[in-house]
C-alpha cells in the first residue's frame, strides 16, 4: 500500500482519488451542490381580494387603517378572527368590520318588471330565472329581495344592499307591496271582510295590511297590500277561503311603481327613489 494511500484505503493513482481497491474514482459532479427545483406554480383565485383592499374599497377607511384594524382583531371573515396580514377574500366570503358586514362594491338598486315563466332563485338549474333578465343591468352581485311566483307578474326589487333587505324582511315594520289579484270567481264580501279581520289557518294568524275590490272591475279583481316577502300568504289567504288564483301582479313597492318599465325590463332606481326607499 503506498504512502499516499490512507487507513480506509482511499489514495491516489494516477493523479485520481479513488475510495478503495476496485472502486471508482469520485466523480466531482456527483458532489456538486443540486440545483433547487423552481416552486410549483400555484393558481390563484381572480376574484380573490386581500382583506385591507376590501374593507377600503367598502368605505369604511384607509389601506394602513385597515391593517391596523385587523392587526387587533376588528375584522372578521365568515365568523373567523382574521388578524394576517395579505389574507385574501372571496366575494362571497362574510366579511365583517367591528360586528358590521361590509361590501367592497357601490350599492346597487335595480327595479324589474318581471314576466311570466321565471324564476325568482339565484340558483343554477332552475330553467329561466329573474337573474337572466337582469343580468345586463349591473357587474355588482345583486340579489332579488323577497319572492314572485315563477307565473307571477310584475315588480321585484334586486340589490347588495344589506340594510335594505333587512328593511323589507320585517315583516311588522317593512316595506308593504301592493298586489293586483284575479281570482277564478268573484270574492263574497263576507270573505273580503274575513281577510281584512285576519283570521288562522292551522293556528296561525294571518293577516294583510290592506285589502279592496278594484274600482271598475268585476269582483274578482282584487287589491291586496302585504308587508311580507313572499306571495305565498296570498295563495294561503284564498286557498282556505276555496278561490283558486289565477293571476298575481305586484304593482307596487311602497313607492314604487311599473310606470315606464315595459314587462320584462329594468331600471336602476334615482337618487331620490334610493333616499325615500330607505326613509319607509
Amino acid at each position: 500500500m503506498s504512502k499516499q494511500q490512507d487507513k480506509k484505503g482511499k489514495g491516489k493513482r494516477d493523479g485520481k482519488q479513488y475510495s478503495g481497491e476496485g472502486k471508482k474514482p469520485f466523480s466531482k459532479q456527483r458532489y456538486a451542490p443540486k440545483k433547487k427545483k423552481a416552486a410549483p406554480k400555484t393558481t390563484s383565485n381572480s376574484d380573490e381580494i386581500r382583506l385591507n383592499k376590501y374593507i377600503a374599497n367598502s368605505g369604511m377607511c384607509s389601506r394602513r387603517e385597515a391593517d391596523e384594524n385587523i392587526s387587533i382583531g376588528l375584522v372578521t371573515v365568515n365568523g373567523s378572527v382574521i388578524t394576517e396580514m395579505g389574507y385574501k377574500v372571496k366575494p362571497t366570503d362574510d366579511v365583517r368590520f367591528d360586528g358590521r358586514r361590509i361590501n367592497p362594491e357601490p350599492k346597487t338598486y335595480v327595479l324589474l318588471n318581471k314576466p311570466k315563466g321565471f324564476a325568482t332563485t339565484t340558483a343554477e338549474g332552475k330553467g329561466r330565472t329573474v337573474m337572466d333578465l337582469v343580468a345586463n343591468a349591473t357587474s355588482a352581485r345583486i340579489k332579488p329581495i323577497g319572492r314572485l311566483g315563477r307565473n307571477s307578474l310584475g315588480l321585484l326589487l334586486f340589490t347588495n344592499d344589506d340594510d335594505v333587505v333587512k328593511k323589507f324582511t320585517n315583516s311588522k315594520n317593512g316595506v308593504a307591496r301592493l298586489f293586483q289579484i284575479e281570482l277564478d270567481k268573484n270574492l263574497k264580501y263576507e270573505d273580503l271582510k274575513k281577510i281584512q279581520d285576519g283570521f288562522k289557518v292551522e293556528g296561525k294568524l294571518i293577516t294583510v295590511e290592506e285589502i279592496s275590490y278594484i274600482d271598475g272591475e268585476s269582483k274578482n279583481k282584487i287589491g291586496v297590500k302585504i308587508k311580507n316577502t313572499g306571495n305565498t300568504i296570498l295563495r294561503t289567504i284564498f286557498d282556505e277561503l276555496n278561490y283558486d288564483l289565477v293571476k298575481i301582479d305586484c304593482v307596487a313597492i311602497g313607492h314604487l311603481t311599473k310606470k315606464d318599465i315595459p314587462r320584462g325590463h329594468w331600471k336602476h332606481l334615482t337618487i331620490q327613489e334610493i333616499n325615500t326607499l330607505k326613509m319607509l
